[in-house]
């Protein structure tokens, strides 16, 4: 079969309330988000790669009026202007080997609640799995409230796998996203990975993207693991 030239264009993520399916894995946490009040105002929110954190962070941030950054773009002289408002501090476990950007995180904290400012802290696992070196930043983390967003059941997959599908305005069959899962690893970055790739395999093939793709692509999964062991 002739194969087309493709693109691999960005997917657009929606990432309004409204685009945010809630289900038991993730109710606490988004009863959470929607809270009028934290303990000790802030809070620490846990998760696997593509399970919500990002999306509660922007819901939260359009709710409040506060803004977002990485903890690894946080510069020190920038400290006094973030602590003006509510902010959300995603991956802070990224910055765990550099120890000034942990004491320039430390400042923030501090400045952030003494303003009187809601404090929000993603990273993937449980804070105090975090480690930290800076001791004083570890604790304050630790001491925050913290939710985390559980494993996919089946109504969250399917809905992730949906709205992965929107995010790049592809309309499986219907039957797909039921096949997928059924079988595929019930996680949510290999939700995101076979997405892209019954994507590129659709368009470099002039195709639909239909439950025997779906196969292809669960197929050549099981085949690369079986070739690794």
């Amino acid at each position: 079969m002739a194969q087309q030239l493709s693109f691999d264009l960005p997917a657009k993520t929606a990432l309004g309330r409204e685009d945010f399916f809630v289900s038991p894995a993730n109710a606490l946490a988004v009863a959470m988000i929607s809270a009028n009040s934290w303990p000790g105002n802030k809070l620490v929110l846990s998760g696997p790669a593509g399970a919500g954190k990002t999306h509660l962070a922007h819901v939260w941030a359009a709710e409040t009026g506060g803004r977002i950054i990485q903890a690894r773009d946080v510069q020190y002289e920038d400290v006094p202007n973030l602590a003006r408002t509510p902010i959300a501090i995603e991956d802070v476990p990224m910055v765990a080997g550099d120890l000034d950007q942990q004491k320039t995180l430390f400042h923030l904290h501090n400045l952030v609640l003494a303003e009187g400012h809601a404090l929000l802290m993603t990273g993937r696992l449980a804070p105090k799995l975090w480690e930290l070196p800076l001791p004083d930043l570890q604790s304050r983390i630790e001491g925050a409230h913290h939710v985390a967003l559980d494993p996919p059941d089946d109504a969250l997959l399917g809905a992730v796998l949906a709205k992965l599908f929107v995010d790049r305005q592809l309309n499986p069959g219907p039957d797909v996203i039921a096949y997928l899962v059924k079988h595929m690893d019930r996680r949510f970055e290999t939700a995101a990975d076979v997405v892209a790739r019954l994507d590129h395999l659709a368009l470099s093939e002039k195709r639909e993207i239909t439950r025997a793709l779906a196969i292809r692509v669960l197929n050549t999964d099981t085949a690369d693991d079986e070739s690794d062991n």
